[in-house]
């Protein structure tokens, strides 16, 4: 069912289980030990790093599936993403497990974006358990976005930290502690950043948008939530939608987070406004909030997916950068 621009699950898709995988950065910031699999280097055993990210992929996703009491033959659909063209370190992965798959792109809002579609899916009938999956590395996002690790650029106080890391929530119709409620998908915002350092203020707008529309629809208030977490805005970003929100009256300060911010320490490791990826949000929503929610921490959650939707191509050619952000209201049962 829809209200204005609102989705309301009336039968509730249950977080049936969930699992996380990061790097060894992220397993040292300050949600280290909450994540299910940290890697002692970045490579994962692999040769490249897309091949580790897709090594990432397949430990999220196998481990959300065990903690489950599963195969993968019981699951019906897999939907998730990455960062890098054609989703190859998603696609690679799930070739190995030989089960159905809808390939998705929306940058770091992608782990909201999978979980949108696939509570649909269960929703409305057609699929009984899902996988929903993101991922990002920090050396297969350079290779591609920027330049080779090898050439040493410096990087501006405005740039964020790709994550190293992905994570995988099981959808089904039944079990867990937790359940996807609520969806709203996002419109994209332009508001003319064109400084590919500098993503956190190119999202911010679809940010604030999305959360002010959401409560506008709905005729609640922020604090009817426990939390409303961005991923991934970092500091820069943050601070313009706490400075937008303050602006019309919509208080968000005290419940308001970013994943970007939360995955690491930012006076102790170097990773200037914070951090970015798909990977990012997945962790935390894996390792953080859903734990959270399972142990009574939280009761109602908006976890609000930003994306910035640029290639390197298109801000070469000096194109501003589009961002969106799609929400999902977890609630605990």
């Amino acid at each position: 069912m829809r209200k204005g621009s609102v989705y309301y699950f009336e039968n509730a898709p249950r977080v049936r289980s969930y699992s996380s995988c990061v790097g060894k950065k992220e397993g040292e910031g300050p949600l280290g030990d909450c994540f299910d699999i940290v890697g002692e280097d970045d490579r994962f055993g692999e040769e490249t790093w897309e091949k580790a990210e897709s090594a990432m992929v397949m430990t999220s996703v196998h481990g959300a599936v065990s903690k489950a009491g599963l195969e993968m033959g019981d699951i019906g659909c897999l939907l998730g993403g990455d960062l890098l063209n054609q989703c190859v370190s998603t696609s690679y992965a799930v070739r190995e497990m030989g089960v159905r798959f809808l390939g998705l792109y929306g940058a770091c809002s992608t782990m909201a974006e999978s979980l949108i579609l696939g509570a649909s899916l269960i929703n409305g009938g057609l699929e009984s358990k899902v996988i929903c999956t993101a991922s990002s590395h920090f050396c297969s996002a350079e290779r591609q976005y920027r330049y080779p690790l090898e050439y040493g650029g410096q990087r501006t106080p405005t740039a964020q930290w790709t994550a190293t890391a992905s994570g995988s929530v099981l959808l089904s119709e039944k079990g867990g502690k937790a359940a996807v409620t609520r969806a709203m998908a996002g419109r994209i915002y332009d508001p003319g950043v064109t400084d590919s350092a500098n993503m956190g203020a190119a999202m911010a707008l679809a940010a604030y948008e999305t959360i002010s529309g959401y409560f506008m629809d709905t005729g609640e208030k922020p604090r009817d939530y426990d939390l409303i977490v961005t991923g991934d805005l970092a500091q820069v970003g943050r601070d313009i939608v706490l400075s937008m929100a303050g602006e019309q009256g919509l208080e968000l300060s005290g419940v308001y987070e970013d994943c970007g911010i939360m995955l690491y320490d930012r006076d102790r490791q170097d990773v200037h406004a914070g951090g970015s990826g798909c990977g990012c949000s997945a962790a935390v929503l894996c390792g953080h909030i859903l734990p959270g929610l399972e142990k009574g921490l939280y009761k109602r959650v908006l976890f609000c997916g930003t994306g910035a939707l640029l290639s390197p191509v298109i801000t070469s050619q000096g194109e501003s950068i589009p961002g969106i952000c799609h929400l999902v209201c977890l609630e605990a049962l």
